[in-house]
């Protein structure tokens, strides 16, 4: 019991970010004003994403008609449904002990309850928008029968408050009771009310994991990848303009004798031979132009994200993040709209609406399939993860009258006031021969090895982000995120502009999307470790959590995929303009 009381109250103050949170709204009560204690949900406790009704459990549910607190759009897509217990708790006014119901058990309600308990259920609670957990009960070793099931019928419950604030809440479970047909459990509980000296600003702090989070590690990662970001940009900078200088002297050289110029043919063809071919447009032109636009829409919103959790604590307001990342995703597809278009036009494209279309389109639409897929899986196991149905009609009005006409307006601004062909070399009739080469100069071995090293540049970062969604963690530290974030920017880009190189430099003029691949198989690597930490760091069983979990996961690589794949060919558009400004196109 002692041991019971201990892990629930370190386990599970560490909420899970997809969570309703603290809202930092003052809440001021009067002595002995009501204080409304509100159910939320009930899942097994390892399986994050299996959440159900409260009263899915047969628990003694209040008369009437039950009273609903209805959250934002984050607060719905998180799976929460807030219900009014009834339970008479007053600002200020301590409880001795008061039954809040009667519970008559029978082989049915034995039978909910045992498979409850065998698979370690707990439940959530708010008051005044903080929350409390408890496990519904627990097996208790027995002589004859090995386990027997018990049910916790008191809850404790402790109220820290400062003058007319609360502070902070803690339920304790109590008075366990065994499961036997045809008894009545008293349910029972208690409150005290305890003066505290702590703010209300501060009374999140105590569900942050500080140790786990600011743990020697995490600054030692960020560490690494620092140096790792220092070491490539130096690297490329003096591999590449040592090289490019080289190159750009050998053909200028006006007055070389014959036998040099042949042994310069012989020994290296270069990248230079490929500047009739190297701006050719690339195949399928519209899906391209649509995955970088949305990758740039897409980069700038999760920095812009980042900043606003930075500057707002996000993390503190129930469903706050969800909503942010919804509404900022809306506002930034001029972005995309604008990115793609300049592209699909600059490359001579003509069906613009059908680039413009897929672009507004393509990211939101692979989400809403993987996202019915699993809805679907909710709705049949009877779970709070279903989405509503007037929930998608909002998502759905957000993204057609908000996301839509933007990403329209940025097509037609990006064709007008980017669209002109600009290439630094004329495009040949004929396309020139790619020659054979070694098996490592391959677009496919460069994309697929392309991820590697900005893998490795968030590895230890996604650890922590698993771990927040997945475990029970709040995640706070987005100045971490930043940092990681930026690095994996700078190392992706400095990464695809070597493999562009090396594939010029093979007298491969498919590059395009070579470096759009080569940035995107990083999203490949995080979905293999994604594959590791299910078996490895988590407890996750039954096909409704690994659905969710593998699901989630690839509509996060999906995201995460794309961006960098934009971020890869845009840095690589870059580089392969300059260098072939500086020289002589036939």
């Amino acid at each position: 019991m002692v041991k019971l009381r201990a892990y629930l109250y370190v386990a599970l103050p560490v909420i899970s970010s997809s969570m309703p949170c603290v809202t930092s709204i003052a809440l001021p009560y009067q002595p002995d004003e009501p204080v409304t204690l509100w159910v939320n949900k009930v899942g097994p406790y390892n399986n994050p994403q299996e959440t159900y009704n409260y009263y899915s459990l047969p628990f003694c549910q209040p008369g009437g008609k039950l009273a609903h607190k209805w959250g934002g759009l984050g607060e719905v897509l998180g799976g929460n449904e807030l219900i009014d217990s009834t339970i008479d708790i007053r600002f200020q006014k301590n409880v001795d002990k008061s039954t809040i119901c009667e519970l008559e058990l029978d082989e049915a309600k034995i039978k909910h309850f045992k498979d409850a308990i065998e698979n370690s259920y707990w439940f959530e609670f708010f008051m005044d928008d903080l929350p409390l957990w408890g496990f519904v009960g627990e097996l208790h070793p027995d002589r004859n029968n090995g386990n027997k099931h018990v049910l916790y019928t008191h809850k404790s419950i402790n109220v820290k408050y400062n003058k007319d604030q609360i502070i902070h809440v803690n339920l304790t479970q109590e008075n366990p009771k065994p499961l036997e047909a045809g008894k009545q459990l008293e349910m029972t509980y208690s409150v005290k009310w305890i003066p505290t000296n702590i703010t209300f600003l501060r009374r999140f702090d105590v569900y942050l994991d500080y140790p786990f989070f600011e743990h020697q590690i995490h600054w030692f990662s960020i560490f690494n990848s620092f140096m790792m970001v220092i070491f490539l940009t130096g690297l490329v900078s003096m591999i590449l303009m040592r090289t490019l200088r080289n190159d750009y002297a050998k053909y200028a050289r006006e007055d070389d004798d014959l036998e040099t110029l042949e042994r310069d043919v012989n020994e290296e063809s270069g990248w230079k031979l490929v500047h009739g071919d190297v701006f050719r447009t690339p195949r399928n032109l519209v899906l391209l132009s649509a995955v970088v636009g949305t990758g740039a829409q897409l980069a700038l919103l999760v920095l812009l994200v980042i900043l606003l959790a930075i500057e707002g604590m996000l993390y503190v307001g129930r469903g706050s993040i969800v909503t942010t990342f919804i509404v900022c995703y809306a506002l930034t597809s001029f972005i995309s709209g604008y990115v793609s278009g300049g592209m699909y036009s600059r490359n001579g494209g003509k069906s613009w609406i059908k680039s413009m279309i897929l672009t507004a389109s393509l990211f939101p639409f692979l989400c809403f399939g993987i996202g019915f897929a699993l809805n679907t899986i909710a709705i049949f196991y009877g779970s709070l993860a279903a989405i509503p149905f007037g929930t998608m009609v909002v998502v759905f009005v957000i993204w057609a009258f908000i996301s839509f006409p933007l990403a329209l307006l940025g097509t037609v601004v990006g064709r007008n006031w980017s669209g002109a062909p600009n290439n630094p070399c004329r495009v040949k009739t004929i396309p020139r021969p790619i020659p054979e080469k070694k098996w490592y100069l391959t677009p496919s071995v460069v994309s697929l090895m392309g991820g590697l090293l900005p893998f490795g540049s968030i590895f230890i970062e996604m650890y922590f982000v698993f771990t927040s969604f997945w475990n029970y963690k709040v995640y706070y530290v987005y100045g971490f995120m930043l940092l990681v974030f930026l690095i994996l920017i700078i190392v992706t880009v400095c990464v695809t502009i070597v493999g562009t190189y090396f594939l010029l430099n093979a007298e491969n003029y498919h590059w395009q999307w070579t470096s759009f691949f080569s940035a995107f198989s990083t999203a490949v690597y995080v979905y293999l470790y994604s594959i590791y930490y299910y078996y490895v760091k988590t407890k996750m069983s039954g096909f409704f959590q690994t659905s969710f979990y593998f699901g989630y996961t690839l509509m996060f690589c999906l995201g995460l995929g794309i961006l960098c794949g934009a971020v890869g060919h845009l840095g690589s558009n870059l580089f392969v303009r300059r260098i072939y400004r500086n020289i002589k196109c036939d």
